[in-house]
């Protein structure tokens, strides 16, 4: 009997689960955070439980990262990471590739950028890689060129022909959709545009090409890179119910990176 009872002790030990880890994951509002609701979901049958903060810029999340006050983020591209890492200092790494957000150009006023008027306003996001990718489209598109050594950092600075005399303002990125009513034309991040209510494939006069080097990332801080929860959480996000929501929700305007 007693024999018994050690076995059946156990066998009991051997089926409870691993003790539950939390974390706490920054993200921006729109598809980052919608996704991250899903990818919730698969964490949490792998014994990891998220709690998803929303913040509405983007230095906010990496500065709370660094400082202990979250666990990972999930909203910015490679190209913006390593600009915050040069100018602020942070021991942040990238350890998985997330969803490419094609950057758009959208305008209540005009239905073409051929159709900008001289001396035009098109606003652009005002840090320095969104900024830098706004120019880059700007230029792709034929309306101004752009410093060749000037690379993903180009500032309006750096524009060396612009025929029509576009006139750039710089805006926070969060802004950008609601200064449509009072410039010609701005070039939106996709989370912040279709927040608003704005779609790339149908909405934009113009789109970053599939070649973009931006895609998004999730970021922890450099001690944590090797943590077991961070491999669970990338594992989480690769899974094929995410790729398949990502893909029947937003119909294209995102793409999986992985």
């Amino acid at each position: 009997m007693m024999k018994f009872l050690v076995s059946a002790a156990l066998a009991a030990l051997i089926s409870v689960p691993a003790l539950a880890e939390d974390i706490k994951i920054g993200v921006t509002p729109g598809e980052h955070a919608q996704i991250m609701e899903k990818v919730k979901d698969v964490a949490a049958k792998k014994g990891l439980n998220i709690e998803i903060l929303e913040f509405s810029d983007y230095v906010v999340p990496n500065q709370a990262l660094a400082d202990g006050d979250l666990n990972a983020n999930s909203f910015q591209h490679q190209p913006y990471l390593d600009n915050q890492i040069a100018d602020r200092g942070f021991d942040l790494v990238s350890v998985g590739k997330t969803i490419t957000t094609p950057m758009g150009v959208y305008s209540k006023k005009v239905k073409s950028l051929g159709e900008l008027a001289d001396g035009a306003t098109v606003a652009i996001p005002n840090d320095p890689t969104n900024g830098g990718r706004a120019l880059l489209i700007l230029a792709k598109e034929g309306l101004i060129k752009v410093k060749p050594e000037a690379g993903l950092k180009a500032g309006p600075a750096d524009v060396i022909e612009n025929p029509k005399n576009i006139q750039f303002s710089e805006l926070d990125a969060a802004q950008l959709p609601r200064s449509l009513d009072d410039v010609d034309a701005a070039v939106i991040n996709t989370n912040y545009a279709m927040e608003a209510g704005l779609h790339p494939k149908t909405d934009a006069i113009a789109i970053e090409g599939s070649e973009s080097p931006y895609a998004n990332v999730i970021v922890v801080r450099r001690a944590d890179k090797d943590a077991p929860w961070v491999k669970t959480l990338v594992e989480a996000y690769h899974d094929d119910s995410i790729k398949a929501f990502i893909n029947d929700e937003f119909k294209g305007a995102l793409i999986p990176a992985w």
